[in-house]
């Protein structure tokens, strides 16, 4: 008995093995790595289409932002020099020490209350423009987050 388990664990059955079946299952485990592989590239090339369309939208809303940023600092700037020269304009006038010390003092109150309503605003617009900027990329990246927690 023991020579024909020998014989039986060794042996070759040609109706065991099936060609056929063989290139059956071959062919489909090539056609559903094709399969896979095709939608992962539709994937990856969308995902890279998005990615680029992200880019050049925070890209064109940074240049606009900058450009709004010029403006106020422009505009501050503008301010700024123009109650310099108004001054400048009433110290020519002045005709004592006390109204020299009166409109200097004025003057320095009225430059550090500007100076401030400026900084808050370039701050405020600043703020509005960083958000701006940042927001197509964090909306591209929670897209991503979802697809990845659905798969």
């Amino acid at each position: 008995m023991a020579a024909n388990s020998q014989k039986d664990v060794f042996s070759f059955s040609a109706t065991a093995f099936d060609p056929a079946k063989v290139n059956e299952t071959f062919r489909d485990f090539a056609e559903k790595g094709a399969a896979q592989s095709k939608d992962a590239y539709a994937k990856m090339k969308t995902a890279t289409e998005e990615a680029t369309k992200t880019v050049e939208t925070t890209l064109q809303t940074a240049q606009a932002g900058t450009v709004e940023l010029g403006l106020k600092a422009i505009d501050a700037l503008r301010t700024n020099a123009e109650m310099s020269l108004s001054h400048m304009e009433a110290l020519l006038g002045v005709k004592s020490i006390a109204e020299l010390v009166e409109l200097q003092t004025s003057f320095i109150r009225k430059q550090a209350e500007v100076t401030v309503e400026q900084a808050k605003t370039m701050q405020e617009a600043v703020k509005k423009v960083a958000e701006t900027v940042v927001k197509p990329g964090k909306e591209a990246a929670e897209k991503v987050m979802s697809t990845f927690k659905a798969a």
